[in-house]
């Protein structure tokens, strides 16, 4: 994070205007966090009718934890797939030059 102070961003969620210190470069990030919330609040509410706030609220955070833990699962995944081919390719590459040296001699 660069030494930026941070600065009042205002966001609208559910009718509300919320200020929250943000530094500038973390900004569009901030945006885009406040309208993916809206977006699911909304939803969540919608499919919750004559439920209590509470109880959406939770829903749709449960719903957005549900899919970070998935999002996670799979970065870590992809992570040990990656590390797994490269090691697989640092062991052909040192074969390949053991074998061109003993070809050399």
């Amino acid at each position: 994070m660069s030494g930026a102070a941070a600065e009042p961003v205002s966001i609208r969620i559910l009718d509300k205007e919320y200020l929250i210190a943000c530094p500038p470069n973390e900004r569009d990030d901030l945006m885009r966090a406040a309208t993916l919330l809206e977006e699911r609040l909304k939803k969540a509410r919608e499919s919750a009718r004559g439920m209590g706030m509470e109880r959406w609220l939770i829903m749709a955070g449960l719903n957005m934890a549900n899919e970070l833990g998935k999002s996670q699962v799979r970065e870590e995944r992809t992570a040990r797939e990656l590390g797994t081919r490269v090691r697989q390719m640092r062991e052909r590459v040192e074969r390949a030059l053991a074998q061109g040296q003993q070809l050399e001699l």
